[in-house]
């Protein structure tokens, strides 16, 4: 698998909005900017202008900038909640399933590097300030299945403990990549993200 393969993929489209999507379309064009520069740079001006609306129109919809960076960042949980779906469905569940959401994240970090700082910048609004709070549809796939990898009886301390070394695993494992410590190597991620966690059905 490619490191692209999760990234934001709309189409370049002129052809406008039909009446009562514009809120989905300024996303998909804030998303088509994240995708060539930093947040910081994006505009509600430019967005609108791309659009082919009216900056008062877009003011409807997002009050201000931060507003419409919130709105991509739930984009972007939402993409990389499917991505993770996605890839352990095809992986068989289990094992396999849990590594190949890990390397889904990994790979969704890398093809989206703009909309994945973005979601990290603002990750207490957007999953709250622990994992002990209602999770994120993405927080609570990671939490879902590492209860199913532990042992039966596992307390929820030692289910948290297993979700938090996972999550540092993919999240450090994704940052060294983007920070350029570490080469955007898809075999790398693919060894360091591979086999059973030691804690997994034998956590004391």
């Amino acid at each position: 698998m490619s490191v692209n393969d999760n990234s934001v993929n709309i189409k370049n489209d002129k052809r406008g909005y039909h009446h009562g999507d514009l809120r989905a379309s300024l996303v998909a064009e804030g998303l088509k900017l994240l995708a060539k520069n930093e947040a910081e740079h994006l505009s509600l001006r430019e967005v609108a202008r791309n659009v082919g609306v009216s900056a008062t129109a877009v003011y409807r919809h997002f009050p201000d900038k931060a507003a419409l960076l919130m709105a991509l960042c739930l984009e972007g949980d939402q993409m990389l909640a499917e991505a993770q779906r996605t890839a352990k469905v095809e992986a068989g569940g289990g094992q396999a399933g849990f590594d190949a959401t890990g390397k889904a994240y990994v790979r969704f970090a890398l093809a989206n590097p703009s909309l994945f700082r973005l979601m990290m910048s603002r990750f207490h609004a957007l999953y709250g300030s622990n994992l002990d709070e209602t999770p994120s549809d993405g927080l609570q796939m990671l939490l879902d299945n590492v209860a199913a990898l532990l042992f039966d009886g596992a307390t929820s301390e030692e289910k948290r403990v297993l979700a938090v070394r996972s999550w540092a695993i993919v999240h450090g494992l994704s940052m060294m990549m983007l920070d350029g410590i570490l080469p955007q190597d898809d075999a790398l991620i693919d060894k360091v993200i591979a086999g059973p966690d030691p804690a997994a059905k034998t956590m004391p």
